[in-house]
């Protein structure tokens, strides 16, 4: 079920190229960029820690610029297939579309095995899951930063995928900024190995998905959160569960 909230919650962040606004976490300064180019995608990124997505167990993964994480290879798509899709491959998708960042914008991405990133997830985690008494070992961050549309479109769309575990539980955020309007299809949600496990957001391949900025499963404008190891759905906030398909 998709939840509106009229206040924008905002955090500025500095990206070590602007300030951006949104629930995002801390990134730029530090962080690997991939190659600014059309449908490109990163080398394969070995994982500090092992991440678990429902029942599977991941050790690297991929970071495609339009818009989504692959484990086992690369995988090249800019046109976004509707979830459930029953196919071979684990996806975790924040905002798959046809992005072209050779005009604008970053894509950029950074592991953290202790810190003030550890902190803040687990202060996340443990308000949104409050029964499992959890302490973030490692956490993963991926920010398309005010990327465009393709071809050169000029657009900004800015928004973050974050993985986060402490080896035993695992879960998925999204983060949203601001979604540029597109008649492109976007995908947002995630997809298992033949779709045993799968969500997809209200407003995807639709033309409203500007309303991600607003949207959220935890009562935080542009925040979607998912536990994601074996057999897991969902979120609870506030004694209220939120069930993932």
């Amino acid at each position: 079920q998709i939840v509106f909230y009229t206040l924008h919650y905002i955090t500025p962040y500095f990206s070590g190229y602007t300030t951006v606004a949104g629930p995002f976490y801390p990134f730029g300064a530090g962080d690997t960029e991939n190659d600014r180019s059309d449908d490109g995608i990163s080398p394969v990124i070995s994982l500090l820690q092992p991440f678990r997505f429902f029942g599977q167990t991941y050790n690297q993964l991929y970071i495609n610029n339009n818009g989504y994480l692959t484990f086992d290879w690369p995988w090249y798509s800019y046109f976004p297939y509707q979830f459930p899709g029953y196919g071979g491959e684990d996806l975790i998708a924040p905002f798959w579309t046809d992005i072209d960042n050779r005009g604008n914008g970053f894509i950029s991405y950074r592991q953290y095995s202790s810190g003030s990133v550890l902190a803040e997830a687990t202060q996340d985690i443990n308000q949104y899951f409050p029964d499992l008494s959890f302490s973030a070992t490692w956490v993963f961050v991926a920010t398309w930063d005010r990327v465009a549309y393709y071809p050169y479109s000029g657009t900004e769309t800015s928004f973050q995928v974050v993985l986060i575990s402490d080896g035993h539980f695992s879960f998925v955020l999204f983060n949203y900024g601001t979604i540029a309007p597109t008649q492109r299809y976007v995908q947002a949600g995630y997809d298992t190995i033949s779709s045993t496990y799968h969500f997809s957001i209200t407003g995807s391949l639709q033309y409203n998905i500007t309303s991600l900025t607003y949207s959220s499963n935890v009562n935080v404008p542009g925040r979607w959160v998912f536990r994601t190891d074996h057999g897991s759905r969902g979120c609870q906030f506030n004694g209220k569960v939120f069930l993932s398909s």
